[in-house]
């Protein structure tokens, strides 16, 4: 593993000549050893081949780090989540969840959901992306959530998340956001759950604990 849990909202990269990493921009905090920083530019191929996802504005700035030596990475006091990736199942999560991640790593956007123009409406008044990022290959990827991500295994079966608490997902997993407005809705009183993302497949999902984005 390149990456070492520090505590819940730091995580120190191990990089080397071959194991170079992306991070997000302004999340450096500290380092040991010869190592530099450069931005990487969301259009184009980067780092590691490394293509950007600005084409949907589904990207954040990124800067990449090479050298040897220990970074430290957090972010706004977020809590962090390590995940190992085996390169048979990419990881789908918003790019602003992306903390920092191997450079080998590839990746490229996708449409989140299937509900054609009805989802994107529900979609865009529930502030969740409309694209999502792919995370795809061999390496590790730390992700960024409010209070903290835990995971929600599924085998064939079906879940429903809050769109606000969904971090990501790995695994052969089909998303779709369904809405459920009624009159109580409407005015106010209902019980402010009429967003749901159906998550079904095997796999995991990752949620946090809190619905507040960033």
């Amino acid at each position: 593993m390149s990456f070492e849990t520090v505590n819940s909202k730091v995580v120190r990269a191990h990089v080397g000549p071959a194991s170079p990493v992306l991070a997000r921009r302004g999340a450096m905090l500290g380092y040991s050893g010869q190592v530099t920083f450069r931005p990487v530019h969301g259009q184009g191929r980067g780092i590691g081949g490394m293509v950007g996802a600005a084409m949907s504005g589904e990207s954040n700035p990124m800067m990449a780090t090479e050298g040897t030596g220990q970074v430290l990475y957090g972010y706004k006091g977020l809590h962090v989540t390590v995940l190992e990736l085996d390169g048979n199942a990419p990881l789908v999560c918003e790019a602003d969840r992306l903390l920092v991640h191997d450079a080998n790593l590839q990746t490229s956007v996708q449409f989140l959901g299937s509900g054609g123009v009805k989802s994107a409406i529900s979609g865009a008044m529930t502030g969740q992306g409309l694209f999502t990022t792919n995370v795809h290959g061999r390496g590790s990827v730390a992700l960024l959530s409010h209070g903290g991500a835990f995971p929600l295994q599924l085998n064939g079966t079906q879940v429903g998340v809050d769109p606000q608490a969904y971090v990501g997902h790995v695994g052969q997993l089909s998303v779709d956001l369904a809405a459920k407005v009624g009159f109580r809705d409407v005015v106010g009183r209902g019980s402010g759950e009429a967003f749901q993302l159906k998550i079904s497949g095997s796999g995991t999902v990752y949620v946090q604990a809190s619905e507040q984005k960033f």
